[in-house]
């Protein structure tokens, strides 16, 4: 199923695929995946090749362009853009507590292991049959989406003519604990810069975390506001703009009234809008297993792939992050915790399904790494070497055992600098897979 409209000066198709939920069993239940289709008005009518895009994530839908800008406005100079609501996000069969509240939780946590990458690249090439199926076509990924490309090329390379990465090369052996001893690191030197660029900060988190500490304060969408979420807030110093973001709500945080000093019903708002844990539960649920595997390559073997809640337990190594009273606040990043299915109100019946995927320990290999090093599509990835969410070493890592990916390395951006200068990124890497000239 597909429909036309035009927005923001762009031809748009909507289309609607029914695809098997499990690829193993085509016959089986199927669900719906949606994807956009943006085409510029001087080459509507045009044959031109497509650009995929994968999200970040996971478990967020696809961009909702406004306007043509950044790198979209770069790929419609030579491709039809298709915007994927990867699996369970968006308009594709949406993963919420109410969806799966029909399931106990041993089914719930069944239903879940088919919303990994493996999956959405079996969508991907699904649909590439039927809207470009004697045609390759090239693929783009930021963050999780850079997984999903790792996934692709591994998978099925003869539907590729080209790769893109942003901000999302993976390791493709360590196991979780390890990526969390990396990440943890970058996160406290990204509390260090937050704390030295805004002198005043501290003292305001540390107030308002006293505040939490000794009332009980209830945020827009009903939780109590806990410590621990406060924290959360530091998935966004990571980002462009994001310390900025963060240090204003904090100024406005707390405010005196005649009945004394309150939390201000704006942060109480504003501060939900800045997490979705809610919203879009899937990244609480799967984001710990997009690390995880059985390796079978070389020796390389793991007898358990399973998380057993990697980002808490590595958090025991951190003492500074558990805030007490008389101690530095610190944020954290984009770790998920246990408490999140205690705490967050659209999370808790999700409870015991994310035990049972925290502790599943027989997730199929990810990644062969003879096929990757033996890859011949054309890859080219932007890597930022003060990334808070990709440790760096790692992406080099990967770098050099992916055969054709060529990479720019820089420290002009932060994790989610596609949104903040598209244009400008993706056409450096077109450039570099190309041979062309960087400008």
């Amino acid at each position: 199923m597909k429909s036309d409209l035009t927005f923001a000066g762009l031809k748009a198709i909507k289309h609607s695929f029914s695809l098997p939920l499990d690829y193993a069993k085509p016959d089986g239940k199927q669900i719906t995946v949606f994807a956009r289709e943006l085409v510029s008005p001087d080459n509507r009518d045009k044959q031109l090749p497509y650009l995929v895009f994968f999200q970040g994530g996971p478990g967020f839908g696809a961009i909702r362009p406004a306007a043509n800008g950044g790198w979209i406005k770069r790929a419609l100079q030579e491709f039809r853009v298709l915007l994927l609501d990867q699996r369970g996000t968006g308009l594709s069969t949406p993963v919420s507590y109410l969806s799966l509240n029909h399931m106990d939780s041993e089914q719930q946590a069944q239903y879940l292991t088919n919303f990994r990458a493996d999956s959405i690249i079996k969508d991907a090439e699904a649909i590439r049959a039927q809207l470009s199926p004697d045609k390759k076509w090239s693929i783009l990924g930021q963050s999780f989406g850079g997984f999903c490309v790792l996934k692709y090329l591994n998978d099925a390379p003869e539907g590729l003519s080209e790769a893109y990465i942003t901000g999302g090369i993976p390791s493709l052996t360590r196991h979780a604990d390890e990526v969390y001893q990396a990440t943890y690191k970058r996160v406290l030197a990204k509390n260090q810069d937050f704390f030295k660029r805004f002198s005043d900060a501290q003292t305001l988190i540390t107030q308002l975390a006293e505040h939490i500490s000794n009332n009980e304060i209830r945020i827009a969408t009903g939780e109590r506001l806990t410590v621990e979420m406060l924290q959360l807030l530091g998935i966004n110093i990571g980002m462009e703009q994001g310390p900025e973001s963060v240090y204003y709500l904090l100024e406005q945080a707390l405010i005196e009234t005649e009945s004394g000093t309150q939390v201000n019903p704006l942060f109480l708002a504003q501060f939900c809008q800045l997490l979705d844990f809610n919203t879009n539960p899937i990244f609480a649920l799967l984001h710990e297993s997009i690390y995880c595997q059985t390796h079978a390559s070389k020796g390389e073997v793991s007898t358990s792939s399973a998380s057993n809640w990697s980002a808490q337990r590595i958090r025991g190594q951190y003492d500074e992050f558990n805030y007490e009273s008389g101690k530095p606040f610190l944020f954290t990043g984009e770790m998920v915790y246990p408490w999140f299915f205690e705490q967050f109100t659209n999370l808790k019946p999700l409870k015991h399904a994310a035990n049972l995927l925290a502790q599943k320990s027989d997730w199929s290999q990810l990644y062969d790494l003879d096929t990757l090093a033996n890859n011949q599509v054309p890859v080219a990835a932007a890597i930022y070497s003060e990334d808070m969410f990709v440790e760096m070493n790692y992406s080099l890592e990967t770098a050099k055992r992916v055969g054709e990916l060529k990479y720019w390395l820089t420290s002009e951006y932060e994790h989610n600098g596609i949104r903040m200068n598209g244009e400008h990124i993706l056409d450096k890497l077109i450039a570099l897979n190309r041979g062309e000239q960087l400008r």
